[in-house]
């Protein structure tokens, strides 16, 4: 079994229970091993989002729309959209992004400019690796679960230090080890290919990240539905394009 595959169902009944409180950082740690992530039943695919209506956007369209923002802030044409005082209130009571990214934490890549978003638009899941942890598919399970988000992005980006740190290998400091063994086969995958072998080991990482969400119970129902697109992308650093990675 995947070690960072849940393993696990997530009822309906439980997603709603926790609502917006299981956005907390600190709260979804402890979240998952709790009794709450336990549950064998079969999982409806949308839960309601009291408050909130859900994207009404199919997974094609919200991707057109990340794919149309990125080009805009390549073109230094961006719009800034959902960023003022009246977007601040529109959304306090509750939220609807139309896509969630799982990307990497390094401080060059902000999904939120480089597809020029703004507030409430996307979901955002951020670790060095853009690694599809436990935690991080709790998030994601969420943002489509609850929120409705009716598009998945793992968004990797050239020349990424942690998938660098595989590939050089040695030993690492607290627990930076385990980011790394998550990363190896990423690595095994891209031995041998023509190119760079960084860019190919950080492409093949983004398409292990995909497969290791696809395991999901929760993810897997929307899909197969038709309620959900998941999909790879790379960010050149040099220019801020983002192109999609298949």
């Amino acid at each position: 079994m995947d070690r960072y595959s849940t393993g696990q169902n997530i009822s309906r009944r439980h997603l709603l229970k926790y609502g917006v409180g299981f956005l907390g950082a600190s709260s979804l740690t402890v979240l998952v091993g709790t009794k709450a992530f336990a549950s064998t039943e079969k999982v409806q695919l949308v839960a309601s989002n009291p408050g909130t209506k859900q994207s009404t956007l199919t997974p094609d369209a919200a991707l057109k729309n990340l794919i149309e923002g990125n080009q805009r802030f390549v073109a230094k044409k961006r719009l800034n959209p959902h960023q003022d005082d009246f977007r601040i209130k529109e959304v306090a009571s509750g939220q609807a992004p139309f896509a969630a990214i799982l990307g990497c934490a390094d401080s060059r890549v902000v999904p939120e400019i480089a597809f020029d978003q703004g507030i409430g638009d996307i979901f955002v899941v951020r670790v060095a690796g853009n690694i599809a942890s436990t935690e991080d598919i709790a998030s994601e399970e969420y943002a489509v679960g609850v929120l409705g988000a009716p598009l998945l992005v793992v968004l990797g980006h050239e020349r990424c230090g942690a998938v660098k740190a595989a590939l050089e290998g040695g030993s690492f400091p607290g627990v930076i080890e385990s980011l790394v063994s998550a990363i190896q086969p990423a690595v095994e995958a891209s031995e041998g290919k023509p190119g760079d072998r960084l860019t190919n080991a950080v492409k093949a990482n983004v398409r292990i990240q995909v497969k290791r969400l696809q395991k999901s119970s929760v993810l897997a129902s929307a899909i197969q539905k038709g309620k959900l697109k998941i999909v790879g992308a790379f960010y050149d650093l040099d220019t801020g394009e983002i192109s999609l990675v298949s």
